[in-house]
């Protein structure tokens, strides 16, 4: 059930009001102590629950750091876009998709099809390469 068609919930609409405040990447961690010093009582289970189907149906997006997956609304929601990752501090940059060609003459030669495909670039930011 993607999360247009799963009920609708007050706890939702906080977690997307935070979502919305906020520009950068967050853990289900971060998002639920924030939500805790604002007043709202939501349990940690819940705050996933609700980050893994707003990430399942497209409202957000997801990149792992360091192990740990982070969630934000993305000005460019409405169209397919990736990340560059900074490794070192966690800045994201949106990017546009590799040419759909590419994309599946790469596969085709593998003798796959493709049916979907995220694309996270990893490195280090210009002002975390200064500090190496």
């Amino acid at each position: 059930m993607s999360e247009r068609e799963s009920r609708h919930t007050w706890q939702k609409d906080v977690i997307r009001q935070v979502l919305e405040s906020e520009d950068d990447f967050l853990s289900a961690q971060r998002l639920h102590s924030l939500l805790a010093q604002s007043g709202e009582k939501i349990g940690l289970a819940t705050v996933y629950r609700h980050l893994s189907a707003m990430h399942e149906s497209g409202a957000v997006d997801c990149i792992q750091h360091h192990g740990v997956n982070l969630y934000r609304l993305c000005s460019a929601q409405r169209h397919h876009h990736h990340h560059l990752v900074c490794e070192s501090c966690g800045k994201t940059v949106e990017i546009e998709p590799p040419d759909d060609k590419w994309l599946h003459s790469v596969a085709a030669s593998q003798g796959f099809t493709v049916s979907s495909h995220t694309l996270e670039v990893y490195g280090l930011c210009p002002d975390c390469q200064k500090l190496s």
